[in-house]
């Protein structure tokens, strides 16, 4: 039976394991403390949240929430990420923190997305999804394109007509 302090520490992750949309563990052992703040910042820049917390206590919030418990990910110093926003946004922060140099010892382990385990290389592949933005743009212009051939092809005629008239306009200006 866990002490009132680590049942208020096992309600908040329960509380934040809840909120999110995804949750990514990592390996921070090695890292300073001024690169600790950085990796917190751009994750927080990027709509989530950092805690690091016992992996125990980590293990029983999942369980409370009804969440997938992350046993190969739970050994060692880790670092819960929680994506409230946009989970490839996060995962995407978490990746380009750790490629930077002087960054290696931010070890992605895995991850928590949609009740499904995730190993790392499908969190770095999450990473490689485009921002909701672009998704949306790139949507869109497939939407346009029909409709854009369609005006083009529409206009094609009229445009002749009006080539072949300047044309004769032309060669009527030159034999004048």
């Amino acid at each position: 039976m866990p002490t009132e302090t680590k049942r208020a520490e096992i309600d908040e992750l329960a509380k934040r394991v809840k909120s999110s949309k995804a949750i990514f563990v990592a390996e921070y052992r090695g890292l300073t403390v001024s690169k600790s703040t950085a990796v917190r910042r751009a994750v927080r820049a990027s709509g989530g949240e950092m805690k690091v917390a016992k992996n125990t206590l980590m293990r029983m919030a999942l369980k409370e929430s009804g969440q997938i418990e992350a046993d190969k990910m739970g050994f060692g110093p880790n670092a819960y990420i929680f994506a409230y926003d946009d989970a490839a946004a996060t995962a995407r922060a978490i990746r380009d923190f750790s490629k930077e140099k002087g960054n290696e010892a931010l070890v992605v382990k895995g991850g928590i997305l949609g009740g499904h385990l995730l190993t790392r290389e499908q969190v770095i592949a999450l990473a490689d999804i485009p921002s909701r933005e672009v998704l949306l743009s790139m949507l869109l212009g497939t939407f346009n394109g029909p409709m854009r051939s369609f005006v083009t092809v529409l206009s094609g005629p009229s445009r002749g007509l009006v080539t072949a008239l300047s044309r004769i306009k032309e060669q009527k200006e030159h034999a004048a």
